[in-house]
């Protein structure tokens, strides 16, 4: 027996038929809302000229990320206490360990 599974969206300001779910964030919390186009439009109308005037912020939220390319947490403990820099021998690194690091390669 086959089974048909049938989702219908609703515009969470009106109530209608929603076309889409619009994603957004506002002061560090992320959300959603089902909207219709005319509702959609209004929405990135309003948001636009706050778009326009800020700026993208990296996914994690911090400023300094650590990437697949990032350098080897024990070669940054080496290269800090070769360079009498302090640095927890287990745990968290300071950024300001990593960064002196990177500008010194």
């Amino acid at each position: 027996m086959a089974q048909r599974v049938v989702v219908s969206l609703f515009d969470d300001i009106d109530g209608g038929e929603a076309t889409e779910t619009v994603n957004f964030g506002l002061d560090g919390k992320s959300y959603e809302i089902d909207l219709n186009a005319s509702n959609a439009r209004k929405l990135r109308s309003t948001l636009a000229p706050f778009l326009r005037a800020g700026r993208k912020r990296a996914a994690s939220g911090r400023t300094f990320t650590r990437t697949d390319v990032a350098p080897n947490p024990a070669t940054v403990r080496a290269w800090a206490g070769s360079h009498g820099m302090e640095v927890p021998a287990r745990g968290r690194i300071p950024k300001k360990v990593y960064e002196a690091f990177e500008a010194a390669h």
